[in-house]
Order: structure tokens, then C-alpha cells, then sequence
């Protein structure tokens, strides 16, 4: 190694630390550097492969650890006395004595962080020392290496099952499509796997690192796990681009591959997983900001004290005759002044009563909350066995706000419902089918399908009869019906040209007179069709085969008569019933939807047609599906629509980079070569794939996504500018998507458009330069997939039903019955949330709904003004003193918007604080943030957010509490939330079970801890108007000490964390008892202060009793002393008696071991103690007192008399004006049938308040096959969404049977 002078080494670093911070980085091949030195490398200035998380070393542990600990105010606070002691001046004690407390402390805390830093350095070393295979040009292959020895410009092979060591980009991969599939488990929870293809412009099938001689071109690192922006430049100028999709990230697996070969652009501390590992986010619960000014409270009072003392010292020294003998001079004679004697003795009474501020309060309640994580972790009930998984406590210090929560913020899709989709209909071309064979599999439990992108739309436009005729000459106006339903309804079938059965489908059509212009109801008729089939189910999930059964075939012109005769009703005027019974033998069902009813405009009338297709039976296929296919989808949605189409011959048989292989009924195989694929983004809202035809060699782009998206791009939502079939196929499909979110469907659109050559190639080139960019590449390439996706062509709609979690009605109305107002906000129609929302009971049918939805500002200034001007007027009518409406609100994304403006936001908070329900549609993630940060800021209250996807984020991170459910949408939710739950509904009894617990305990707890100290460091300030102010103590200095340490920190912290002070199945029964934790809480002001004047009182009592007993007696200080310290640890561990609810084995084992242990070792102390605190001599002082009757009857009468005010006070409240949880209490006691029954009655009498609601009839079922009834006279379209806005205000009374 050759020397290098300094300067040089800091040009060097100079030039290092200016490469690092360039915005792009040009990175090139190691190879040829190969064996240099480390200065002739090009890529030397970026930071190698090793990570090092440890914050300290062996040497700089003490110091650094010590400096960091010090950051905490009460240490610096503790450590300043214990110095302030070795001042002669004004030490209160022997100096080393004080350092004992905080050094135990600081002791503590070391180890503990020493251990964890031990445990992350051995975690480093593992990694570092981790095997990987680095191309060595010397060797002409790949050599095993370390993972730290990798550095940026070195390529890397990774074979399939290993972890990638550093940021790779992608050049060349075993797979002949060029692909590699990662799981990126290790950095978002997602086990799903995920595809990552190679450079575009660099597929080849033999790849030498050799031969690579571009330059790469990357951004700086940033910790974005979903862009990245980068491009190789080739020796002939040309740049291939290259983005996310090209790059391995560290600490991903690779899957289903042999082998990948990756070129490194990021090492080290630069990869993207490393900068996403922050580490613990810190959160300050609302009750630690409570203690911390109560903290403050403690000092004032402290120096209260001291300056009381500092005043009483010089008072007394100027009333004293003469220099009294005990007052010693210095060594030349000379006495301090009065008053610099009061200066002093202010320092010496604070070192005094330091225990007054609670030294181990902090360390007590770490201990406390791991100890109710450890209960909560641990609750089977929240144990889910489905998914093997518990709750999860990733915040350890805010568990007591689990207790004080008042607003719930929830998602709907993955939150509220299973995630898990089942088809149910579609719309094609302006005709809608009904899929009526997954109505007898919804109990089928759905699989976690993964779907690359592009496989649904473009499937499904296949499936949606694009270009079929000419394979099939298959009908359009057909109706998705299976054959072989076991004893089902089905509808009446007929074809008006009968066509033949070649493609291997049954085909029936029906029409009537079009020139008949009088709405006639449709009637359904029952028949028994015969036939051998294979019935198929569209579920995310593979299909499932039922039995065939024999059925008949009735006469179809006596069904067709039979329907013209009844006809007459448009699909969207129904009356909904809630009610369907399902058993396992037959399934009944009322189709209120009205399936076979298509309203057409046909001059002045309407044409009713009907059409049905079924699946072909297997004799009839020309080549039989493949059962055995397994689909992966990113989103259930997809798989649903895969599945579809394959239980109608539809399957798609292969998906690759550059090819979709789809097999028709006929059994022919179709291979479409996908030409580029425009990913989803939540600002179009959609997602493209453009393939070309491989009969036609046409280009098609399918597009599929929300249906206002969709319907935008072909003129405006209703299509006033299409004309002719075109404008009826949009107004048909609007209608059927209105009618698939009245009953609770998702909905998509799908389109289709055909692209001219000339077309292609001009996008093209402009969509490969955005693709190369680094500039604002998100906008550029968004620019080119809005610029391809116009002038679509509506093909039809999809609606997938998204059944409700197991109990999520009855959490709804547990969580608002015990004072939590929920709000849900999802991105779905206004139809479709407030369907969900009446079907798990956020809304019920006696609600004040008020429906928002503007497009100007001044409309929405007006609803507003209008709306709280009713709502006020209402509360203020005297008639109305003793009721509350209950007001739901629902309004839309873009009414929102303007609401939560500067100028409307005061307006909007003060309506939606006065509804007890609010539903928020069509709302993006920073919207859900949105609303979470002002409702929590304006109202000043406690809000958790609770949500399973990514998009959900924004919520949980902005809520005081967010919470992830483990779901089927990854595991980002879960991994930025301070808890996760795997089911919505065990937040009931994490908040109104646990939460109620941890608050009251902590609560309670905290409180007790501030009257321990106070009431104890207390007979020391009483002792001082006996002593001349003089900081003399009469109690022995390391009993002192042993007395928080030792006799008196194990109670409270059992308190703390195995208190119950009602049983978890009272306060699931009677959620009201939650309330009690909200607002002020039991940790309030007044509480604080009564407990310090309670303790000012008992340290009276146990002062002066003992005082006035022993007057004129000849005992010493310490035998005055010992009984104080007897009667002190007796009164305040009997006061915990008299809080603690629920008396266990453990409590009973450590008060009474307490007790034992302060008798065990006084004694012992005074035993062996001679001359342990000179000129004082504490020997045999406790054994004298205990020979002593007196001694006996002074503790009995001193705590007596100290605890009868508190004792009395309980008694007398719980007998007069027994509060909720002191009537929760007595339940307990009863037997459960009792305790049932009075849980009952009690409800019921309180029938008028909150709980009203326990008495309604029986539930929606939480299904979404129920279709909720949105409005009691069911509104049309127009009237929930109109032009301009709308406001419908909508009121419900039923009049419910009374049983005798």
C-alpha cells in the first residue's frame, strides 16, 4: 500500500462527499479496475457493503451510554443532587449514600442497553460474514465472496432461495422470458411474490459481465420501496430505462428462479432497506403528558417546601439569645449569617426531600406496560387461527391510550369486509347476466391469488366477447347462467335465433315486442333443467366442482307467455329484503335485482330482452379446461375476474413479459403479444394493457378501472357526447353500476380501443424516452398513458361482492355504545359505502341520513350553513331537551375537499361532531390523513385509525393510535401501525376490555405513586419545625433509601399491571363502562390534588400521633424515628389495599412479602449495624421497639386513624352514588345466569340512551348478499348524485311489533 499524504486523503474525501450527494450517479463496470488500488478505483467514493447498526464501541460505552441517558431531565435532575450533596455546605447525608439511587437507575439502564447493543453487533457480523457469489475477471467466474466485500460496479449472482446482499440492477436471469421472481417479505410483510425483469435493451440469452460496457445512470439513494429511476447508457449513446421493475433490493429472497444476475448500484447504508430501517418510531401517550405537568406540579411544590424551610431556618436562628453550643464555628471562628445559613439550608432541605419527585416512577411504568403487553399478546381471544397470528404491540408506551379512544377512523375494503372477492355480475355492452353459481359457494373460503398486471383486463375484454364471432359466432346478448345449480330458481331462457352449438355453449335469447311501451314486471319461474355440467364458481380462489345433477326442461313459449304477461319493472325499483335463509341442501333466494330486465329506449317505449348463457358441459368442449391452474393475482379483484372467465371457457393458460395465451370454448389456444403494460396509479385510477390481435395484428389497449374514471374518458359520466348505440350502451351500463353498488358491489369498467400503427410507433418512442428519463419520469410516463387512454370504447362492468368480516355489525355498535364515534372512509361509490355502512350497522333504518355531494364551493358553503342551522335549531327546541337524533353523514371525496378548506372547516367539524356516523366515499389516502389530523387537532380529542393496505398509511401514521390488520392487502398497514389485529373484530376487546384495563390500572397507578412519595418524604418536612429547620432526618438514611427501593416498588407495580376492576365479560356486556376512560378520564386534576391532600393528611396523622405519644419522653431520634417508618410502610400499603379490586395470589404474596421483607431487614440492619452512618448508631433499635406494647398500639391507632377519612369516603360513595364501574363491580358477584339477566334489564331500562339500539329486531346479516336498502323509497341515481349537489335528508321510523 503506498502512502498517501493528507491533503490528498482530504481531496479525496471532499471529492468522495461530493459524488455521494450528486443528484445522478454514472456508475461503471469494477472489472476492468480489477486488482488496483483502492485509489484508481472509479466507484471508490460510495460506500461499501458492510452495515454497522451498533451505536456504541467497547471504549466509548460508558461516556456515550451516559450521554445519552442524560438527555432524560430527571436524571440530570438526580445525578445535580447527588452532587449538590458533596458540598459540605449543604450535604444533607453522606454523600456517597445519595449517589445510590440514581447509580442503581443509571446501572440499569446500562445493561439493558448493552445487551441490546451486544445483540445487534453479533446480528451485523452474521450478515456481514454472509456467502455471495462477485464476478472476478481473474478468475473468468463467479467466486464466493462475503456480503461485506461486495462493492457498487461489482456484479453479483444470486441463485434462487438466497437473500440479494445489495441493491441490484437486473441484467440477466436464468428464465428464457427474462424474469425473476423476489419476495420482498423481509421489507413490507408482502409474501406475495413479485416480478422483476431485465433491463429493457439488454435481454440476451447469454450474458458475460465481460462484455458489459455501459455506463449506469441512477438517482440518489432515497428510501422509496417503489421507485427508482435509472438508465444504461450503451457505448453508442443509446439509453435503455430501466425502474423498479428492474431492481433486486437488498434483503429480498429470490423465488422460482435458478439464477439472477444483478449489477450493484447501491452498497451498504445506501440501500433502499437500509433507510427504511428508522427503528422504533416514539410516541407520547396523553397520559405521560398529564404526568409530565404534574411532574412540574411535584417541583413547585418541592421548592414550596425547601423556601418554607430556608424561611423557618433563619426565622429560628434570629430568635435564638446567643450562639447555642451545637452551632459549631469554622476553623477561624467565623459562623455564617442568618440568612446565608436560610440560603444554605434551601440546598440541603431539596437533597432532603428529593424523593418527593418520583426517581423510579419512570422505571415502574416501563415495567408496568411490558407487563400488559404481555397480557394483551397473550389473549386467546385475539388469537385467530385461521392465519396462525396474534395481536402485535409495536408501540410499548402508549397502551394506556387504548382506553381513551373517542374516535375510531376505518377503511372499508380488507378493514370492515374479507378482502376476498366473489363474482356476481357483469355488464356487457349495455346487457347484464347475473353469475347466480356463486351463490351456492359462499361459504367457500377464498385462497391469496396473485395476478401480474394486465392479466384481468386483458382476459376479461376477451371474455366480454371481443372478436369472438369469428371463433364461434357466440351471441352478445347472452346471460351468465350456470348449468347443473342443485334444485335452483332459474330464470326463464329463449333465444329469438337460435344459433348452433359449435363453440360447445348453450345459448337461449329472448326479446319482446320493442314497440310495446307499457313497463311490464318480470316474474321469475321456477324450473328443473337437465343436463350433466361442471359447475364453476368465481371466487379469488380456485373453482370449485359440484356433483352434476339430473334436471328437466319445461316449455319454453309457455314461460316466455308467462313473462310478458308480468313484466313490467325496472331493475333499480326494488324493495329490498335483508333477510335470506341458506342451508346446505337448497338454496332460496329472492333476485330483488331483477336480472333479466334490461330497459331499452326504443322509440317511445322500452324493450325488455333477456338473454342467458351457460356453461358448455364437458362432453360438449372440444378440448376439456385444465382444472389443475392455479392464477396468482396483486389483487383479489383480478383473480375474481380470472376465475369468471374461466368457469365459462375463458382460461387463461399462460402469462408472460410479452404474451398472454387465452384458450376459447372451442379450444382453441389464442397467443397475444403484450406490446406494454400502464400500470395502475391512484391518480388515473386505472390500468392499460396494449396487445396486439394475432388474427387481425391489430393494436388493442384494454383498459379497466373505477367506473368514473372510465366513464370520463368517453365524453362525460353519462355520455351525452356519444351518440347512437354507443350512448345507450354507456346510459345502460351507468344504470347497472348504480344498481351493483345499491347492493353492495364493487364495480369496474372495462374498455377497449383499437390503435393505428402510426399512432403506435409515435407513442411508443415517446413512452421508451419517458421510460429512460430521470427528470420527473413519474409525470412523463403518466403523461404517455394518459395521452394513449382517450376516446375509449365502454365494453361493460363488472360487479365482485366483498363479503363483511365475522361480527363486525355487533363491534360497530359495541364501539358506539361505549361513546366512540366511527367514521369510515373508503375510495368506493356513495352507493356501494352506505350499503356496507347500513349492513354492519353504522347506519340504521331510524338514522337522519344527510347525503352531500357538490361541484362549486358556494353549494357546499350552502348545505353546510343550511344543515347546521336544522341541527341547532333541533337542540335548541326545549321540546327536544332530553333527545338526540341520531344523524348520519355521507358525503363524497370532491365535497370534502372543499369543506375541509380554511374557510369551511370550522362548519364541517362542527356538523360532524353533532352525527354519530360518518361515511366518507371516494376519498384518497391523503384525504383519510386529512380528515384524521383536523378532526383530531379542532376537537382536541383521541382518534385510532384502523386500516389493512398501503393506502391506508397516511391514516394510521396521523392517528393517535393506528392500527393494521394483517389482511390480503400486504403487510404495509401492519408494519407502520403501533398494533396489529388479523380480524376488525378484535378491536372490540382491545379497546373496551384491554384498553379500559391498561388506563385504569396506569391511571390509578401513577396516582398512587405521587401519594406514596408525598405522603412519606412529608414526616420528614413535619420533623423539621421540631429541629430548627436544621435538615436533620429521624429516620436512618439507607432505610430511607431501602424504603422506595425495596419495601414499597413492588405493590404498585403489581397494581399496575394485574388490577381488575371489572371482569372482561361485564365490560363486553355493558360497553357504556368504556366512557369512564374518555375526555378527563380517572387521571384527572382534581384527582391528583385530593391524593396530595389526602397524603398531607396521613403524614399529619402518622407524625403526630407517634409525636404526642412519645412527648417528654427520653427516647432517641431513631427510636422516634423507626415507628414513623412502621406506621408509614403499613398506611400506605393499606391504602393500596383499598384501591386494588380484585385480590389475586400474586397480591397477596407480595403485600404480605413486602411487609415481611421491611421487617426482615430492619432487623437485620439493626443488628449488624454499628457504626453504619456515624455519630448516629441505629443498633438494636427495631428489636427494643418490638419488646415495646406501645409500639403496637401507636401503629394500630396512627394507621387507623390515617386511612378511616379514605375508608369512609369509599364506602359512602359506592352507597349513595355508586358509580358505573362500582355497579359493574357488584355484578361480578352474581352468577352468570344472573349477571345475564341483569345485564338484560339494565339495558333495556336505559332502552331511551345510548344503548337504545341492543333492542332492535335482528340485525342485517354481515354478508354483503344482503342488499342493504339505501334509502326507504330507494332513489334513483339521480336523485343521490345530482348535476349540481345534492343534500337528501332522510328519516326512517319503523314501527316495531310488541310482544305480549
Amino acid at each position: 500500500m503506498t502512502w498517501r499524504s493528507p491533503l490528498a486523503l482530504m481531496r479525496d474525501a471532499l471529492r468522495g462527499q461530493r459524488a455521494r450527494e450528486k443528484d445522478l450517479r454514472n456508475l461503471v463496470s469494477n472489472l476492468p479496475y480489477e486488482g488496483l488500488e483502492k485509489a484508481k478505483q472509479p466507484n471508490r467514493h460510495f460506500p461499501s457493503n458492510a452495515i454497522k447498526t451498533t451505536k456504541y464501541t467497547l471504549l466509548l460505552f460508558i461516556p456515550m451510554n451516559l450521554f445519552e441517558q442524560f438527555h432524560r431531565l430527571a436524571n440530570i435532575y438526580f445525578v445535580g443532587l447527588a452532587i449538590l450533596n458533596f458540598i459540605p455546605v449543604v450535604n444533607a447525608f453522606q454523600p456517597e449514600v445519595a449517589l445510590i439511587p440514581i447509580c442503581v437507575i443509571l446501572s440499569l439502564t446500562a445493561l439493558k442497553d448493552a445487551w441490546e447493543d451486544f445483540r445487534r453487533y453479533q446480528s451485523d457480523r452474521k450478515l456481514n460474514n454472509t456467502p455471495c457469489l462477485i464476478y472476478s475477471r481473474k478468475e473468468k467466474q463467479f467466486m464466493e465472496r462475503r456480503w461485506k466485500d461486495v462493492r457498487v460496479g461489482d456484479f453479483v449472482k444470486v441463485v434462487c432461495n438466497e437473500i440479494v446482499p445489495a441493491d441490484l440492477l437486473l441484467l440477466h436471469t436464468s428464465d428464457p422470458n427474462s424474469v425473476c421472481h423476489i419476495e420482498t417479505a423481509n421489507l413490507d410483510g408482502e409474501t406475495n411474490l413479485k416480478q422483476r425483469t431485465v433491463v429493457s435493451g439488454l435481454l440476451n440469452s447469454e450474458f458475460e459481465p465481460e462484455s458489459f460496457s455501459g455506463i449506469v445512470v441512477c438517482e440518489k439513494p432515497n428510501n422509496n420501496l417503489n421507485h427508482f429511476k435509472c438508465y444504461v447508457e450503451k457505448p453508442d449513446k443509446e439509453r435503455a430505462g430501466a425502474g423498479i421493475e428492474s431492481l433486486l433490493l437488498r434483503g429480498c429472497t429470490v423465488r422460482n428462479t435458478d439464477h439472477a444476475v444483478g449489477f450493484v448500484v447501491y452498497a451498504g447504508h445506501e440501500t433502499k432497506s437500509m433507510l427504511n430501517n428508522n427503528g422504533p418510531r416514539y410516541k407520547r401517550s396523553k397520559l405521560e403528558r398529564k404526568l409530565n405537568i404534574d411532574v412540574i406540579f411535584c417541583v413547585i411544590l418541592l421548592f414550596t417546601m425547601c423556601l418554607v424551610g430556608a424561611l423557618g431556618h433563619f426565622l429560628w436562628l434570629q430568635a435564638l439569645p446567643g450562639i447555642p453550643p451545637y452551632l459549631v464555628p469554622d476553623s477561624s471562628g467565623h459562623l455564617d449569617s442568618p440568612s446565608l445559613s436560610g440560603f444554605y439550608m434551601f440546598f440541603t432541605l431539596i437533597i432532603l426531600l428529593q424523593i418527593l419527585i418520583p426517581i423510579s416512577l419512570y422505571v415502574s411504568i416501563e415495567l408496568v406496560k411490558i407487563g400488559q403487553i404481555f397480557f394483551v399478546t397473550n389473549d386467546t381471544d385475539l388469537f385467530d387461527e385461521e392465519t396462525d397470528s396474534r395481536i402485535q404491540c409495536k408501540a410499548l408506551n402508549i397502551t394506556e391510550d387504548l382506553g381513551q379512544i373517542e374516535y375510531v377512523f376505518s377503511d372499508k375494503t380488507g378493514t370492515l369486509t374479507e378482502n376476498k372477492m366473489v363474482f356476481r355480475r357483469c355488464s356487457i355492452m349495455g346487457t347484464e347476466y347475473p353469475h347466480k353459481e356463486n351463490v351456492c359457494f359462499r361459504s367457500v373460503h377464498c385462497w391469496d391469488i396473485l395476478l401480474l398486471p394486465g392479466f384481468c383486463s386483458h382476459l376479461i375484454s376477451q371474455y366480454f366477447g371481443i372478436s369472438i364471432n369469428a371463433y364461434g359466432a357466440i351471441h352478445k346478448s347472452i346471460r351468465l347462467a350456470v348449468l347443473g345449480e342443485p334444485e335452483s330458481e332459474e330464470e326463464v331462457i329463449f333465444d329469438q335465433r337460435p344459433q348452433s352449438l359449435q363453440t360447445g355453449w348453450s345459448l337461449d335469447a329472448e326479446d319482446t315486442n320493442p314497440r310495446d311501451t307499457t313497463q311490464r314486471r318480470g316474474s321469475r319461474h321456477r324450473s328443473k333443467v337437465t343436463g350433466i355440467a361442471q359447475s364453476d364458481v368465481a371466487f379469488s380462489s380456485p373453482l370449485v366442482s359440484v356433483s352434476p345433477r339430473s334436471c328437466h326442461s319445461t316449455n319454453l313459449l309457455e314461460r316466455l307467455s308467462s313473462l310478458v304477461k308480468n313484466s313490467g319493472s325496472s331493475c333499480c325499483k326494488r324493495k329490498p329484503e335483508r333477510n335470506r335463509t341458506f342451508s346446505e341442501s337448497s338454496v332460496v333466494e329472492e333476485d330483488h335485482f331483477h336480472p333479466s330486465v334490461k330497459m331499452e329506449r326504443n322509440g317511445g317505449g322500452y324493450g325488455l330482452q333477456t338473454c342467458s348463457l351457460h356453461a358448455a358441459s364437458q362432453s360438449d368442449k372440444a378440448v376439456a379446461p385444465s382444472d389443475n391452474l392455479r392464477y396468482e393475482a396483486e389483487s383479489p379483484d383480478e383473480a375474481a375476474l380470472v376465475y369468471a372467465a374461466k368457469a365459462y371457457g375463458f382460461i387463461l393458460l399462460a402469462r408472460t413479459p410479452d404474451s398472454v395465451t387465452v384458450r376459447l370454448p372451442s379450444g382453441e389456444d389464442l397467443v397475444f403479444k403484450v406490446l406494454d403494460t400502464l400500470t395502475f396509479d391512484s391518480n388515473r385510477k386505472r390500468m392499460s394493457v396494449l396487445v396486439q390481435h394475432p388474427i387481425t395484428k391489430e393494436y388493442v389497449l384494454y383498459t379497466k378501472g373505477a367506473d368514473y374514471a372510465i366513464m370520463e374518458l368517453l365524453g362525460t359520466p353519462y355520455a351525452e357526447a356519444l351518440s347512437g348505440k354507443q350512448k345507450n350502451t354507456a346510459a345502460d351500463t351507468q344504470h347497472h353500476l348504480d344498481c351493483y353498488a345499491k347492493e353492495g358491489l364493487r364495480t369496474l369498467c372495462v374498455t377497449k380501443k383499437v390503435v393505428s400503427a402510426k399512432v403506435y410507433e409515435s407513442w411508443s418512442v415517446d413512452r421508451q424516452r419517458a421510460l429512460a428519463a430521470i427528470d420527473n419520469k413519474e409525470e412523463l410516463i403518466m403523461d404517455t398513458a394518459v395521452q394513449l387512454e382517450t376516446n375509449l370504447s365502454l365494453l361493460g362492468a363488472t360487479g365482485i361482492e366483498d363479503r363483511l368480516q365475522e361480527n363486525v355489525p355487533d363491534t360497530i355498535m359495541a364501539l358506539r355504545e361505549a361513546g366512540i364515534q366511527v367514521w369510515v372512509l373508503t375510495g368506493d361509490k356513495p352507493e356501494t359505502a352506505v350499503n356496507i355502512g347500513y349492513a354492519c350497522r353504522l347506519l340504521e333504518e331510524e338514522d337522519l341520513v344527510i347525503n352531500m355531494s357538490c361541484r362549486s364551493k358556494i353549494t357546499c358553503t350552502s348545505i353546510l350553513d343550511c344543515t347546521l342551522e336544522e341541527v341547532r335549531r333541533y337542540g335548541e327546541d326545549p321540546r327536544n331537551v332530553d333527545t338526540c337524533p341520531d344523524i348520519a353523514l355521507v358525503i363524497d371525496g370532491r365535497t370534502l375537499t372543499m369543506a375541509l378548506s380554511p374557510d369551511l372547516q370550522e362548519r364541517f367539524v362542527d356538523l360532524a361532531k353533532r352525527c354519530r356516523s360518518v361515511l366518507c366515499c371516494r376519498v384518497t389516502p391523503l384525504q383519510k390523513s386529512r380528515v384524521v389530523k383536523v378532526i383530531r387537532e379542532k376537537l382536541k380529542v383521541m382518534t385510532l385509525a384502523v386500516g389493512d393496505g398501503a393506502n391506508d398509511v397516511n391514516m394510521i401514521q396521523a392517528a393517535d393510535i393506528g392500527i393494521g390488520i394483517s389482511g390480503q392487502e400486504g403487510m404495509q398497514a401492519v408494519m407502520a401501525s403501533d398494533f396489529a389485529i388479523s380480524r376488525f373484530r378484535h378491536l372490540k376487546k382491545l379497546l373496551l376490555v384491554h384498553g379500559h384495563w391498561c388506563y385504569t390500572r396506569l391511571a390509578n397507578m401513577i396516582i398512587y405513586f405521587f401519594y406514596k412519595n408525598v405522603a412519606y418524604v412529608n414526616l420528614l418536612f413535619w420533623y423539621q419545625f421540631f429541629c430548627g429547620f436544621s435538615g436533620t432526618a429521624m429516620i436512618d438514611y439507607w432505610l430511607m433509601i431501602f424504603f422506595n427501593l425495596f419495601f414499597t416498588s413492588a405493590p404498585p407495580i403489581m397494581f399496575g399491571i394485574m388490577d381488575k376492576d371489572v371482569s372482561a365479560e361485564v365490560l363486553l356486556g355493558v360497553p357504556e363502562l368504556y366512557r369512564t376512560g374518555q375526555g378527563a378520564g380517572e387521571y384527572k386534576f382534581s384527582t391528583f390534588w385530593v391524593s396530595i391532600l389526602d397524603a398531607f393528611y396521613q403524614s399529619l396523622v402518622c407524625f403526630f400521633i407517634p409525636y404526642l405519644a412519645y412527648q417528654d419522653s427520653d427516647i432517641d431520634i431513631f427510636t422516634f424515628g423507626t415507628p414513623l417508618n412502621t406506621i408509614s410502610l403499613f398506611t400506605i400499603l393499606l391504602h393500596l389495599s383499598i384501591e386494588i379490586k380484585a385480590w389475586t395470589v400474586v397480591h397477596w404474596v407480595i403485600m404480605l412479602g413486602s411487609v415481611a421483607l421491611y421487617f426482615v431487614v430492619t432487623l437485620a440492619y439493626s443488628a449488624i449495624c454499628v457504626t453504619c452512618n456515624p455519630p448516629s448508631n441505629p443498633y438494636w433499635i427495631l428489636q427494643s421497639q418490638m419488646a415495646d406494647p406501645m409500639f403496637y398500639l401507636i401503629c394500630l391507632i396512627s394507621t387507623v386513624v390515617a386511612l378511616l377519612p379514605r375508608y369512609t369516603f369509599h364506602v359512602m360513595r359506592n352507597s349513595i352514588t355508586p358509580s358505573p364501574i362500582v355497579q359493574a363491580r357488584h355484578l361480578d358477584r352474581l352468577d352468570h345466569s344472573e349477571r345475564e339477566q341483569w345485564i338484560k334489564e339494565w339495558r333495556s331500562f336505559r332502552g331511551g340512551g345510548q344503548v337504545k339500539r341492543s333492542r332492535l329486531s335482528t340485525p342485517p346479516s354481515p354478508s354483503l348478499e344482503t342488499p342493504a336498502d339505501l334509502f326507504p323509497e330507494s332513489p334513483t341515481t339521480a336523485e343521490i348524485m345530482g348535476d349540481d349537489f345534492t343534500l337528501n335528508v332522510i328519516s326512517e321510523n319503523y314501527q316495531r311489533p310488541v310482544h305480549t
